[in-house]
Formats: C-alpha cells, sequence, structure tokens
C-alpha cells in the first residue's frame, strides 16, 4: 500500500504525557504516546470526510525523535475537576495534584495518512486528501483547535513544519546517544481509529539513538492492530 507521509515538530517549556502505573501523582513518559501524537496532527485536520459522519483516513504517528534532553520537574497544579472527594465538589475545594513533567522539550513526530475501509472512499483517494491538507494547513499555520503537551495547559512555543537547527549553535539536536527501555508503553486508549471503546494498548518499547519508532498499524474490521515495530531506515 503507497505511503502518504506527514510529520511535524512540536516544542515548548512543559509537557505530560501521563504514565498510568504512575496514579494520583502521575509522572511523565519521555515522550509522547502514539495516541498523543495522533491527537496532535488532529489539532491540524480532524479528518477527511466523504458524506459520513466519521473521517474516511485518519492519521497513524510512525515515530518519535526527542531533540532535547530530557528534563523532569515537580509540578503541582489545583484541580477541580469531578475525581475529587464529595465533600471538596461540595464545599468547591480545589486538590493539590503533584505530578512530575517534562520541562524545556522538542519533539520531531512522523507518521503516514491511513484509509479507513476502502482506499478510495467516494471516488476519493481519503489518504491523501488527508495527507494534502495537512501539509497545507500546517505550513499556514492553521489549526482547528490549540494542540498542547499532553495536558490541556502545556501550549507549544512552536508547532509547525521541520525547523532548520544548524543555523544556532545552541539550537535543538537529536539526542543521538540516548537509549531508553520503555518496557509497559502506552500506544492507545482506544480499539479503534474513530469513535472507539476503551481498551488501552501497551507494548515494551525502546528508544534508540533518541527515536522511539511505534509498531506498524492495520486496521482490521474498523480496530487498530498494532504489529511489529520496522527497522531504521
Amino acid at each position: 500500500m503507497k505511503k502518504y507521509p506527514v510529520s511535524f515538530e512540536i516544542a515548548g517549556p512543559a509537557a505530560m504525557f501521563a504514565r498510568p502505573d504512575t496514579g494520583a501523582a502521575p509522572i511523565s513518559y519521555p515522550l509522547p504516546t502514539w495516541s498523543a501524537c495522533k491527537a496532535m496532527f488532529e489539532a491540524v485536520v480532524r479528518g477527511f470526510f466523504t458524506g459520513g459522519t466519521d473521517p474516511a483516513a485518519f492519521f497513524n504517528p510512525t515515530s518519535v525523535e526527542i531533540w532535547l534532553p530530557v528534563r523532569y520537574e515537580k509540578y503541582v497544579v489545583n484541580y477541580r475537576g469531578p475525581l475529587r472527594k464529595g465533600s471538596q465538589i461540595s464545599k468547591d475545594a480545589a486538590y493539590q495534584l503533584p505530578a512530575t513533567i517534562l520541562v524545556d522539550v522538542c519533539f520531531r513526530v512522523n507518521g503516514d495518512c491511513i484509509p479507513i475501509g476502502s482506499s478510495r472512499s467516494g471516488g476519493v483517494n481519503a489518504a491523501h486528501a488527508l495527507q494534502e491538507m495537512f501539509i497545507r494547513r500546517l505550513a499556514r499555520g492553521v489549526s482547528k483547535y490549540a494542540p498542547c503537551l499532553g495536558w490541556k495547559e502545556f501550549l507549544p512555543t512552536y508547532f509547525g513544519p521541520f525547523r532548520n537547527h544548524d543555523i544556532a549553535p545552541v539550537s535543538p539536536v537529536l539526542q543521538s546517544d540516548l537509549n531508553l527501555a520503555l518496557p509497559a508503553f502506552l500506544l492507545s486508549m482506544w480499539d479503534a481509529p474513530v469513535r472507539g471503546t476503551y481498551q488501552p494498548s501497551f507494548r515494551e518499547l525502546d528508544v534508540k539513538g533518541g527515536v522511539l519508532r511505534f509498531p506498524e498499524v492495520t486496521v482490521v474490521n474498523g480496530k487498530l492492530h498494532f504489529g511489529e515495530v520496522p527497522d531504521a531506515d
């Protein structure tokens, strides 16, 4: 099947991609999950529709590159959401949520566009159309909603096409000496690319030379299937 590649760079002062096993005091993964990357793509283009209520193609993240050293810091937020105790909600009292977040991040995310169902929906190559829409809107700085680095309050200072980082000595650089083992890395919270059922998928993965490669993705009967991790190019 022909590939329709897409990519972007994102950077900011803070990020949080919470590890589910860290509970009420969340700790971030060192880089965004597959589903977090997919959501960043979708901030630019929600999907390519051909008359139905669901998109005919979706974004499949294939790899993440780490372009600044991985650094963590403590962070506390006053939480006022629905998971507070009943007594706190009745008193309109906030709950202090401690977290361990990433600071000063820069990632390059690569992916491709995959059709859902027939490769040509309504006589249109949906994956190709989605690719063209994304590239055009990203270059213009247009998005459907503000992208974020995990938590909504962590907005990027840059989100767009890859930048040339050779022009300044303090510019970000691929962390090619970084190797990390990720024994239980979250891929997706849902079993389908759109309108999925809650079914978290985890996989043992590795960051090699500053790059995390996601497993290959296929869609069978509308459901996501994560296969093997492809070899480096």
